[in-house]
């Protein structure tokens, strides 16, 4: 695989890393906001209830949009063993 290649492909495995990761940290993060500014306002002194609502709300972001980004990761994937076996012909 020559440099530009490599080169390539790590900054399209950057991309796809962040695009992955963004709707469970996006979520996340809102559920996190939401929760503190609740317990803020009721003061409520619970330091572990935010992590069960955000468990709960990542693994439901996960699964709403693994249909769109299943396909992103098994494209990439593909272009890599493409590239591999463009390698040792």
């Amino acid at each position: 695989m020559e440099e530009n290649n490599f080169l390539f492909f790590t900054a399209q495995a950057m991309k796809l890393a962040l695009y992955l990761s963004l709707p469970a940290i996006v979520v996340a993060t809102l559920v996190g906001l939401i929760i503190g500014l609740f317990q803020a306002l009721t003061s409520i002194q619970e330091q572990t209830l935010p992590h069960g609502f955000k468990l709960v709300a990542v693994m439901v972001a996960i699964g709403v949009t693994v249909r769109w980004l299943g396909p992103e990761l098994y494209n990439y994937t593909i272009g890599i063993f493409d590239q591999i076996a463009l390698v040792h012909r």
